[in-house]
């Protein structure tokens, strides 16, 4: 469990700078990705082998492959790291009593990356799935976006999964960082590492089907990329979010039914 928190004068007066300093860390990763998404948006030939991919759609090669892994890797950083920002804040919070007898700023800075983690290997998930669609031929290169009726069913699935017992559940843990913390606490940069991989797993669950939907509407749509992380850091912070997902849910399931009729 989580040593005192320490408050008022027992915090060493540098703390705020310092979390300050740590959260520019995430922040600066995060700018950074939304530079090179921007860049890849504006002339996906940034992207290795995009321009051979558009050629021969059906033949990968592992530098294509390696370059959607890139795409997806940046923009989940860009997407998601923003809205991980209360619950880093939470961590360095209530890690503050371990750093006053000497744990350092390290946990917390294992905690992010344990976080970015987690989304990476999602977009290694990702940028399988987005291969096979592409070699099927029921995804464009060029647009980065499925069929019609695939893409339809995309939205049905994401709309149900919004009603799941596992999506309001993952949800809930991403809303409330003190009871995530308080459960799962362990100590030490390890303990941060571990804990961060293990919120990015929840945040995951709770929002793998949304950035599902970058096959419906276009992976490098930058519209579109920009509404879902929006949609997400609004589910995780307004209240009563579980009401909202269920209408978004329903919404979700809607336009997919009209997309397939």
């Amino acid at each position: 469990m989580p040593g005192d928190v320490l408050t008022g004068s027992a915090r060493p007066r540098s703390d705020p700078a310092r979390l300050a300093l740590l959260l520019a860390g995430p922040g600066l990763v995060a700018l950074a990705s939304w530079a090179y998404l921007a860049l890849m948006i504006d002339d996906m030939s940034a992207i290795p082998g995009m321009a051979a991919m558009m050629m021969s759609p059906q033949m990968f090669s592992p530098v294509q492959f390696t370059g959607l892994f890139l795409m997806w890797a940046i923009m989940m950083a860009a997407m998601m790291l923003p809205t991980a920002v209360s619950m880093i804040l939470a961590y360095a919070r209530m890690q503050a009593a371990d750093r006053a007898r000497g744990a350092g700023w390290l946990p917390v800075a294992a905690f992010s990356s344990g976080y970015v983690m987690a989304w990476t290997g999602f977009s290694l998930a990702a940028t399988v799935l987005q291969a096979g669609f592409t070699t099927l031929a029921v995804m464009s290169p060029m647009m980065m976006k499925v069929t019609a009726p695939l893409g339809g069913g995309i939205l049905v699935a994401a709309g149900l999964y919004q009603f799941s017992p596992l999506k309001q559940a993952c949800l809930h843990q991403c809303r409330t960082p003190v009871s995530f913390l308080m459960t799962r606490w362990r100590d030490g940069a390890w303990g941060g590492l571990r804990m961060g991989w293990q919120h990015g797993l929840l945040c995951i669950g709770c929002c793998w089907a949304l950035m599902g939907l970058l096959f419906v509407g276009g992976v490098m749509n930058a519209a579109w990329i920009v509404a879902i992380t929006l949609y997400v850091l609004v589910e995780k912070i307004l209240p009563k979010s579980e009401i909202f997902s269920k209408l978004s849910g329903a919404a979700m399931i809607g336009l997919g039914l009209w997309v397939w009729s």
